[in-house]
């Protein structure tokens, strides 16, 4: 059995119409077995995407990371709200990838979003904002180790915008970026929202 954090899903990869609003758009993109909410928007990520004032806020000419970026909800959002900036879409399913690149194309906005695998992220790239669903089901130390590896990235004034179920740990979550050492020192996390049993917490400089 394969699972949306899988690098090559061994389901079948055919794709289906899914039909969407994001950004105010109504939009007709692609979806596949094998990806994280293939049917649709899914709850923890319509809340994330509901907080329009948090993109709008994004400095003129952004880079923005979608970390964990599925068939491409996030980045096409933040893509198609701002004209002005680039989003890295990451993932490590390739599947999810091949989708977000085609849906970015059916969007019209692919000359702004970059998708890749993590490997292949320069390691020199810094980010302003980071947006994210992150994959909570990978696991405690593989999210830990996700994180670090992320939110060291962000510009000494980016802040990153996490969407965690309550009942998934967000609250923990939350306490362990504050209270990390080592890569993660200069940050703090605090809950900016709280709605249908998730959570918003934004990382920032301190």
């Amino acid at each position: 059995m394969s699972h949306y954090f899988t690098s090559t899903p061994l389901s079948e990869g055919e794709t289906s119409e899914l039909r969407v609003e994001l950004a105010g758009e109504p939009l007709v993109l692609r979806s596949a077995h094998g990806v994280f909410s293939q049917h649709g928007l899914d709850k923890a990520t319509a809340i994330l995407l509901d907080r329009t004032d948090l993109m709008m806020d994004l400095p003129d000419g952004a880079v923005v990371a979608d970390v964990g970026c599925g068939w491409g909800p996030i980045a096409l959002s933040l893509a198609l709200s701002r004209r002005d900036i680039t989003v890295w879409a990451v993932d490590v399913n390739e599947r999810a990838r091949q989708l977000t690149a085609l849906n970015a194309q059916l969007a019209g906005v692919a000359e702004r979003v970059r998708v890749c695998a993590p490997e292949e992220v320069p390691a020199e790239l810094t980010v302003d904002a980071i947006f994210s669903n992150p994959p909570i089901r990978i696991g405690k130390e593989a999210l830990h180790e996700l994180l670090r590896e992320w939110l060291p990235r962000l510009d000494t004034r980016g802040e990153a915008y996490l969407v965690v179920g309550k009942n998934l740990g967000a609250d923990s979550l939350q306490r362990w970026i504050s209270e990390h050492d080592g890569a993660l020192a200069r940050l703090a996390c605090n809950r900016i929202d709280s709605a249908k049993g998730f959570r918003i917490l934004r990382v920032y400089n301190r």
